[in-house]
């Protein structure tokens, strides 16, 4: 095939070669015209005869190998070497001689400083197509020159958004770059770089977060050989806490083993509230109770958090008696009850079916004045009235109002105890107790106050209701749709009627048949 192709070339290149010597001897005004076909014939092969040339030169050339073609490629593609600014730069190549158009590359190292690459990672924060480069940028300027060091503003804010966005393979790879080239602020000083704990910091706890606790080890290991001094209980609990919410409370355990024997690192308080939290939902409070045990050994004072996990483990558990003994600990050690502390009793006790013994509770506590600011009694007075004990719930409202801590008594509160004395027909004690609610500024809302004045009303106690009225108008209560709210009830409770009335006509229907 190859031997075909000489022959060819060289039989074409013979035939232009002899129609240019026939032009020469005959010129243009001595032709006869009727030979226009075969001229047109030649300008045709003198177009095509440059690359058929070029053709035959490539056949006839003996081709490089293949190692001196890529070294070849290899300079001419080397950033090293300069360009002359003065020659212009072809988009395409004209022929196979022509080396390849230069593609577009990143800045390098002296081109890119950390300052400059900072700058820009800035700008392009809300970028829809860099800000998802910015460790992209930061590897392609640290392989560009192995002088380039990231400082530590920059590779905080590569960290923080890494963990931000939850790019974890990422995070790792720039965990390995901070380590391998140091902070250019290390250089004058013997310590290492102020920010490279809050850094590892960002890492650590997106790795616990995401559950990947292997990624968490290997980043707390490696923090740990890098900074001067032994690493600070913080960055163990964020581990600890991980494995107890992923309700791994052995590992829990055995980890503690390592920060305390391994690495000697003392616990503090929030390490033992985490080992009590866990211990309470996987083994019992009794195993609880052992880690509070451990945290006097240490010598770390206890919390209100210790405190409130072994109550509701207590409560969790029925043993109420416990419980309560907890919460009057609290107060002899005086440590007070916060708004979850007294949640937690209040809650405990009347899920459990001790609505009475929370009502006395709450008065004791009351009396003693140590009842927190904020603590609404809303779920103490639900349970009062479930189970039918509207005057311990009244006394619970009365102990409230005499204290002056309106606070802790809410509308919704108030409204349900002044509904449960008017479904048992108290209506003295109703009128009585929203006069006493509205003077301090507990006014109901507009559907159970026309709801109230209407029962009032249709009990030959308009007077009653017109006075109370006036009382709420006077905090701010407005009578605009009490007409219609009368209406829309008395149409659901005429409704209800039609419903049942319809249901037991069907019943009788069907037992008579």
């Amino acid at each position: 095939m190859g031997l075909l192709f000489h022959v060819k070339s060289f039989l074409i290149i013979l035939c232009f070669v002899f129609l240019r010597t026939v032009e020469a001897l005959h010129p243009r005004s001595q032709r006869p015209a009727a030979r226009g076909r075969p001229m047109a014939a030649s300008r045709r092969l003198a177009r095509k005869l440059p690359s058929l040339i070029s053709k035959h030169q490539r056949l006839i050339t003996p081709e490089p190998e293949i190692e001196g073609l890529e070294a070849t490629e290899s300079l001419v593609s080397s950033s090293s070497i300069p360009l002359d600014p003065s020659l212009p730069l072809l988009p395409l190549a004209v022929s196979h001689l022509s080396p390849p158009s230069p593609l577009p590359a990143l800045p390098s190292a002296h081109a890119s400083t950390p300052d400059a690459l900072l700058r820009i990672l800035r700008r392009a924060r809300h970028h829809p197509r860099l800000a998802a480069l910015d460790l992209h940028l930061l590897l392609a300027a640290a392989s560009d020159s192995s002088a380039f060091r990231p400082d530590h503003r920059l590779t905080s804010l590569v960290a923080a958004r890494l963990a931000d966005s939850h790019r974890l393979p990422s995070l790792r790879r720039l965990l390995e770059l901070i380590l391998s080239r140091p902070c250019p602020c290390t250089d004058d000083s013997i310590f290492a770089c102020p920010e490279l704990l809050p850094t590892f910091r960002k890492a650590i706890l997106a790795f616990a977060t995401s559950g990947d606790i292997p990624a968490a080890s290997d980043a707390l290991a490696s923090l740990s050989r890098a900074a001067d001094s032994p690493l600070p209980a913080e960055f163990y609990n964020i581990i600890l806490h991980a494995l107890a919410r992923l309700r791994r409370h052995e590992d829990a355990i055995r980890f503690y083993g390592e920060m305390t024997s391994t690495h000697r690192v003392p616990p503090d308080v929030y390490t033992f509230n985490i080992l009590i939290n866990s211990s309470c939902r996987a083994e019992g409070v009794d195993a609880a109770m052992r880690w509070f045990q451990e945290m006097q050994r240490w010598s770390c004072p206890p919390t209100g958090v210790s405190f409130n996990t072994l109550m509701h483990g207590f409560f969790r558990e029925g043993r109420y008696k416990e419980g309560i003994k907890v919460a009057r600990e609290m107060l002899q050690l005086g440590f007070g009850l916060s708004v979850a502390s007294m949640e937690i009793l209040i809650h405990g006790l009347c899920h459990g079916g001790k609505a009475l013994q929370a009502a006395e509770v709450f008065i004791e506590f009351s009396v003693d004045g140590v009842v927190p600011e904020g603590f609404d009694i809303l779920n103490l007075v639900e349970s009062l009235c479930h189970v039918r004990t509207v005057e311990k719930a009244v006394e619970v409202v009365e102990l409230t109002l005499d204290q002056n801590r309106a606070c802790c008594l809410s509308v919704p509160a108030g409204v349900t105890v002044l509904e449960c004395l008017i479904k048992e027909g108290k209506l003295d004690e109703a009128c009585r107790l929203m006069e006493r609610m509205v003077s301090v500024g507990i006014v109901p809302d507009t559907i159970s106050c026309n709801y109230i004045f209407e029962v009032l009303c249709e009990a030959g106690r308009t007077v009653d209701a017109n006075r109370l009225r006036l009382q709420a108008k006077e905090r701010g209560f407005e009578l605009r749709s009490l007409r219609s709210e009368t209406n829309h009830h008395r149409a659901k409770i005429r409704l209800r009627m039609a419903v049942s009335c319809r249901v037991e006509t069907e019943d009788a229907a069907h037992y008579t048949q």
